[in-house]
């Protein structure tokens, strides 16, 4: 129709050019500008006519129209497929066990250290080894006494012995004999209770060596050799072991995803500094509403492995929607009215392709798609290129 127009637009121009050629030739300049102005005003009339026309015949037959003025437009068939929705967030890798060493008998001077930061240390082993020169002088002297009680214990026991022979016989008396048995029950007391004192002191002694109480990497080391070790200075850790191969992540949700979010969610865990996948799902999911940010701590573990570290950035995305056989199209493709969302469809009518427009009902939207619950069918044809502009019932070409 186009086409149409400007040959008949060009026709005109060159008929009026031509019948009034002669009396411009010999004229002046503003009389060729006069004659110039006439034949543009003829030209517009002539064009407005046209347009009028095509105008008409449109609205009482859209079909009518021609091929060449059909509107390019491309075209995606509409297939059923699994839909998952996701809560994006960001969260971070922490370890299960972190252990901040501390003495257990208060703050000592260090006498010997045994590892140094980054040394991956066992359970129990030493770690650093504290002054106990006082502890250890109380033990040889509690042990000291300890054989004097035993020799004095053995001699009561002896004199004991004798008295009950003579007393057996008739000789001696009996306040002796009583005598005698006390004294050996009072020294056996006193070895007991030397016995029990020693074994506290050994205790003592032996919580002057310090040792690990989990399997990990020696992450700080913050104390030397002459230094008081009391387990932390100010907010910092003097020793901080941390167990590298039970690690998991954690994150903030928002409050808005409490009702969706729980424990046994399925997750995926993204660590796009080494390029690491993981699917594995939420075992701890906070009751507890944070007041300052308005969102609750979930954790998953993570699954053994090197490259993993804590701290490290954690892209997450729980799960909290899913259909199976769902339609899925792009939402750059829905449209909105008065009366909601819309798409537009190429429809095969009397052997032509024309545009038609159709309400849809849609639900969850995921990375630039969209569920459509109602108004579309598998295997219609949607108008993913080109939609923009066009009219229920235009003349469309696809790509």
């Amino acid at each position: 129709m186009q086409k149409m127009i400007q040959l008949i637009l060009l026709t005109v121009t060159i008929t009026l050019a031509a019948c009034g050629g002669s009396a411009t030739e010999s004229g002046t300049v503003s009389g060729k500008k006069a004659e110039l102005e006439k034949l543009k005003k003829e030209q517009a009339e002539v064009a407005d006519k046209i347009n009028k026309l095509e105008t008409e015949i449109t609205k009482l037959d859209p079909l009518v129209a021609r091929d060449d003025v059909a509107k390019l437009v491309g075209v995606s068939a509409i297939a059923t497929q699994n839909f998952a929705h996701y809560i994006d967030l960001q969260g971070r890798v922490d370890a299960e066990n972190i252990s901040y060493i501390s003495p257990r008998l208060g703050p000592s001077q260090v006498r010997a250290m045994y590892i140094k930061k980054g040394d991956y240390v066992k359970r129990g082993q030493l770690l650093l080894k504290l002054d106990d020169a006082i502890v250890r002088q109380q033990v040889v002297a509690s042990r000291q006494s300890t054989e004097t009680l035993k020799t004095q214990l053995a001699f009561a026991k002896d004199l004991y012995n004798r008295r009950n022979n003579l007393w057996k016989q008739g000789i001696g008396t009996e306040v002796e004999l009583i005598t005698a048995r006390t004294n050996v029950e009072t020294l056996e007391k006193q070895l007991l209770a030397a016995n029990e004192n020693i074994k506290v002191q050994q205790e003592q002694l032996s919580g002057y060596n310090v040792y690990s109480d989990v399997n990990g990497v020696a992450e700080e080391v913050n104390v030397r050799v002459g230094e008081i070790f009391s387990g932390a200075v100010g907010n910092l850790p003097q020793i901080k072991i941390v167990n590298t191969s039970n690690l998991k992540v954690v994150a903030e949700v928002p409050e808005n995803y409490s009702g969706k979010v729980r424990e046994g969610s399925s997750i995926v865990v993204t660590l796009p500094d080494v390029n690491k996948t993981f699917n594995t799902r939420i075992n701890l999911s906070g009751r507890v509403i944070d007041p300052n940010n308005r969102s609750f701590r979930i954790e998953a573990k993570l699954p053994a492995d090197g490259a993993l570290r804590p701290n490290q950035i954690a892209h997450v995305k729980i799960l909290d929607y899913s259909a199976q056989n769902a339609i899925v199209i792009p939402v750059n493709t829905v449209g909105t009215d008065e009366k909601g969302k819309y798409v537009y469809i190429a429809a095969t009518e009397n052997g032509k392709i024309v545009a038609r427009k159709k309400q849809i009902f849609v639900g969850e939207l995921y990375n630039q798609f969209i569920e459509v619950k109602v108004g579309l069918s598998a295997g219609e044809q949607l108008i993913t290129e080109g939609y923009q502009n066009i009219y229920d019932g235009q003349l469309l070409k696809t790509k």
